[in-house]
């Protein structure tokens, strides 16, 4: 879940009151409303509880997922932890909601197709991964098909779903960035999908996207940086040694563009390596069906928003970069994966810790 695209002042004042870390009046107003969606919540929960354990036949399933709304980290803790899973010996593949399709069916991505078939996040993830990733609202419907049309997939990993109560699940992994859990209250008072727990669940990890823990729950922190350019085509392309390091466009003057949850971590990130930017905050999940920046611009987008950006629309002699994430599973929470999940069948031995 995200905020609206196009939320303008109403979106901005909710974000005011959501990341504070006491509620203000303002969100003390709307708490009546976050009571009723706790109940409601709760009795969706009751109403939806998936079966414990495995049937014949079934795969083990790892959520990747938020307490809050908007992002947090989860995208590249999805990557991340297939990588993972592939070099442990397993076979993964992927499912996702596909937030931004326009559908609700069930679907395989195909990069031929782009975002507007199978949505962003889930489109980066198949590039940078290369796994099968099936999209579509019922989580337990998409299982069944990715796993009908990939027999191969021994273990799938569930990109969001926490509050898809129907899907059974090994090992859930909660991702926080630096913001917590805001003002702990819930939608619409508070940022919280669900009540921050006062212990972790049972088969429950937590991963932070920051320098620190930013809840009271335990967790392992995710070392997160960029690891360098590339233009937009050889991204694209895949070019081999087409990755230039970030101080390699120190003393230009460039845009840096940004459509995702947290637009001030990357171009903070882009600063802090040295470059001279001019900030262009976007909407989450923005479409890029107009380009944001002017036609002489240098530019530097994120992953996320390449993958709704073919290099043919843009103006001749243009230059764009993709700044690419090193996000390496934390070897900590690596090892805590290991006793939740069965061997492999391959039986191939997880990797030495990085």
């Amino acid at each position: 879940m995200s905020l609206p695209a196009h939320g303008g002042a109403l979106a901005a004042w909710l974000q005011r009151q959501w990341w504070r870390p006491r509620p203000t009046l303002g969100a003390r107003l709307l708490q009546p409303l976050s009571w009723l969606y706790r109940g409601l919540a709760a009795l969706h929960r009751r109403r939806n509880a998936a079966p414990a354990d495995r049937g014949p036949g079934e795969v083990p399933v790892v959520v990747v997922g938020n307490l809050i709304v908007g992002g947090a980290g989860k995208t590249p803790s999805v990557i991340a932890l297939v990588r993972w899973l592939r070099d442990t010996g397993w076979t993964p593949g992927v499912i996702s909601r596909g937030y931004g399709r326009g559908t609700d069916a069930v679907a395989q991505v195909q990069p031929g197709l782009g975002a507007a078939h199978g949505g962003d996040e889930p489109l980066l993830i198949q590039l940078r991964t290369g796994v099968p990733v099936w999209v579509g609202a019922d989580r337990v419907a998409t299982l069944a098909a990715l796993r009908a049309a990939h027999p191969a997939v021994d273990i799938v990993v569930s990109d969001d779903g926490l509050q898809h109560h129907r899907l059974r699940r090994d090992v859930q992994l909660v991702v926080f960035d630096e913001r917590g859990a805001g003002n702990g209250l819930l939608l619409p008072a508070g940022p919280l999908r669900e009540p921050l727990p006062p212990a972790l669940p049972p088969r429950t990890l937590v991963l932070y996207n920051a320098p620190a823990a930013s809840t009271p729950l335990p967790g392992f922190l995710a070392r997160r940086s960029l690891a360098g350019v590339t233009p937009l085509a050889d991204w694209w392309a895949a070019t081999d040694g087409a990755a230039q390091p970030l101080h390699a466009l120190q003393g230009r003057p460039l845009h840096a563009a940004a459509g995702i949850a947290s637009p001030e971590r990357f171009f903070g990130m882009l600063e802090a390596a040295g470059l001279a930017i001019e900030r262009l905050p976007l909407p989450d999940h923005h479409d890029f069906a107009t380009l944001p920046w002017p036609r002489d611009a240098e530019v530097v987008i994120t992953e996320k928003d390449a993958v709704k950006l073919r290099p043919d629309r843009l103006p001749p002699g243009q230059r764009v970069w993709v700044a690419t994430l090193d996000f390496p599973l934390p070897p900590g929470l690596a090892a805590a994966l290991q006793p939740l999940l069965p061997p492999p069948p391959s039986g191939c031995p997880a990797p030495p810790a990085p």
